[in-house]
């Protein structure tokens, strides 16, 4: 029996010995797959560094804190006072990360400077045969100002969350094509300078014809691909409200066999168009939201097709193919 137990006991502690090892091994991979990341371009692919960069979590996590993160993207470049990632080893296809803030985000094209600040601000992602089976964030107090002179307040919302979720029934295997349902809810959204407060929006999206590998994603093809695949962009439903004001949209936009955006947006409002009156002048404001009805109310559908944007059949602006 005294031998049994010191087998056993020596059984494991050499799984404790082995896994320890196994750990170590894998956290400087993942370390050295970070790092990797500030050798992109940050064109092509953002280019990620990080004034410190540490692996932990032992035994059943791997936490990747990057402190004091510069990311480059095209002319974006953001600074992000800490971002954490984390991976359960026992869930290994659920991704877990939060980052503390403020985000300071500098675009040197158009030369503007703002900040993002939040209390929290966390996302998920789960996989499940490298298809998204569930994406999303959320942050909470998050306030956006402008920062190029001064300090200017832009908007705030205690809430903001968007979402990603599969549809099941719409996956392809055969084809290898995926769809998605997207949800994105702002509460109590103030902005100044449209004088809007307390202004609850929400968007129901869903994007069919997706490559269902989110390893494929981002290849220089992919858009051919979901042309090919016959891929489309259903806007489910926009609702945005305040005490004065409604909007509602809906609609569904594909690529036609030129590349060019095809479908149509039926947009309907009250209060909108006497509020955006300062930023959308006529004749714009009519061309896109409509002329107003006997109730007040407006209503309008835009039309993509032949590489143009119409206002019912009243040609606006001209979009060129997507690739």
């Amino acid at each position: 029996m005294k031998k049994r137990i010191i087998i056993l006991g020596g059984v494991v502690i050499a799984v404790i010995l082995a896994w320890s090892v196994a750990w170590y091994v894998l956290s400087g991979i993942v370390q050295q797959q970070i790092l990797a990341q500030a050798e992109a371009d940050g064109i092509t692919s953002p280019r990620l560094t990080c004034g410190t960069l540490s692996v932990g979590g032992f035994p059943f996590r791997f936490d990747a804190d990057c402190e004091q993160a510069h990311i480059v993207t095209g002319d974006l470049e953001l600074d992000v006072p800490g971002i954490r990632a984390s991976i359960r080893v026992y869930a290994p296809t659920h991704l877990l990360a939060s980052a503390k803030g403020p985000l300071q985000l500098v675009d040197s094209f158009i030369g503007t400077r703002n900040a993002v600040a939040w209390s929290t601000l966390e996302a998920s992602i789960r996989l499940q045969d490298w298809r998204i089976a569930r994406a999303s964030v959320s942050g909470k107090d998050l306030v956006w100002s402008d920062t190029l002179l001064g300090d200017t307040t832009i908007a705030t919302a205690p809430l903001v969350e968007a979402h990603l979720f599969d549809i099941p029934e719409r996956h392809d295997p055969e084809r290898r094509l995926a769809a998605l349902a997207g949800y994105v809810l702002a509460k109590d959204l103030a902005y100044p300078a449209l004088t809007l407060s307390q202004t609850n929006a929400e968007v129901q999206l869903e994007l069919g014809g997706l490559p269902d590998d989110v390893r494929n994603w981002g290849a220089p093809d992919m858009l051919a691909q979901m042309q090919a695949a016959g891929s489309t962009l259903d806007i489910v439903g926009i609702h945005g409200t305040d005490a004065d004001s409604v909007l509602d949209a809906t609609g569904s936009l594909s690529l036609d066999a030129q590349a060019q955006l095809e479908g149509q947006i039926t947009i309907t409002s009250t209060g909108v168009a006497e509020r955006i009156g300062p930023l959308l002048e006529e004749p714009w404001r009519t061309l896109v939201l409509g002329a107003p009805g006997a109730d007040g109310s407006y209503a309008n559908q835009l039309n993509f097709r032949n590489g143009g944007l119409y206002s019912g059949l009243v040609p606006i602006a001209m979009i060129g193919p997507l690739f």
